[in-house]
């Protein structure tokens, strides 16, 4: 329970499901494990920040709706409380991380109407973890990635400290390469947006799932780099099996540090310099590239 919420957990999912709780059992101070009276198992979560839960939840149906990924079904929300049912957690194995990889392919494929643009009904002002990031609609991905993803983030290391001014030149010079940098044109892919290992749950049915997402359009080698950036179990059938689905445009695997540039920055204002310095070295990389 959120401190000073004023309801608990199962207080909050009889609420928004209209069924009675038979247990409880407490994950942390945000995340709790019900059973409910009818036998299902869910999950309530407790919001950040403001909109958070409207954002979070909006996601999880708009990923949904692609009939692609593994997503578990939101049962009630509002405005501070969020609850989807659980997943029972079996083992990560070659054959389901391929099955993954073909199934991102087809999420990404589902599409968005812009880069930026929000899930339908989601908020403008959304998060990615605990940091605000604000969906705004754009057309060309270099430009929008930079302007809306990167240099926000890079502006916040500054005024905090993290990183100083000299250095945050190298990233703005990235920046400024991007268009020759970014390969190929794409169409803005349904991203999760927040793709990193902790929010892929492998299944005890033999099959991934997603929670926790950021979700937006943006291009589709974003959420692979943040894969690779925080590791990802058997990862290189996740991105054979990509392959086979939706083969991606030469030069993507060069092109991961730019993808990573958003999640390290974010990371940075978040959790201090370790992470600062890895987007350095990305700006450096690619300068010399």
């Amino acid at each position: 329970m959120r401190q000073g919420s004023g309801e608990s957990p199962g207080a909050a999912a009889a609420r928004l499901t209209g069924l009675r709780v038979a247990g409880e059992r407490r994950l942390s101070g945000a995340l709790a494990h019900l059973t409910l009276d009818d036998g299902r198992a869910v999950i309530v979560k407790s919001g950040d920040g403001p909109g958070s839960v409207c954002a979070e939840a909006a996601g999880l149906r708009w990923l949904a709706d692609a009939g692609a990924v593994r997503i578990p079904a939101v049962r009630g929300c509002d405005a501070r409380w969020l609850v989807t049912d659980h997943v029972p957690e079996g083992r990560p194995d070659a054959r389901a991380a391929v099955q993954f990889g073909r199934d991102l392919a087809a999420l990404h494929a589902a599409g968005a109407p812009a880069f930026g643009a929000p899930p339908p009904d989601g908020p403008n002002d959304a998060y990615i973890g605990r940091a605000p990031m604000r969906n705004v609609p754009g057309t060309h991905w270099p430009g929008w990635y930079a302007e809306h993803r990167v240099l926000p983030y890079l502006r916040q290391a500054v005024d905090d400290g993290t990183v100083r001014p000299a250095e945050a030149a190298l990233v703005e010079r990235v920046c400024e390469r991007l268009p020759e940098l970014a390969g190929p044109a794409e169409a803005p892919a349904r991203l999760h947006g927040d793709l990193w290992n902790g929010n892929v749950l492998w299944g005890a049915d033999g099959h991934a799932w997603l929670i926790d997402p950021a979700a937006h359009g943006g291009h589709r080698e974003t959420d692979l780099a943040m894969l690779r950036l925080f590791g990802c179990p058997h990862l290189e059938a996740v991105l054979d099996g990509y392959q086979q689905a939706a083969p991606l445009a030469d030069g993507w695997r060069d092109r991961t540090g730019l993808h990573q540039l958003f999640p390290l920055l974010v990371h940075a204002v978040l959790f201090g310099r370790g992470y600062a310095e890895q987007a350095l070295d990305v700006a450096r990389a690619a300068s010399a590239g």
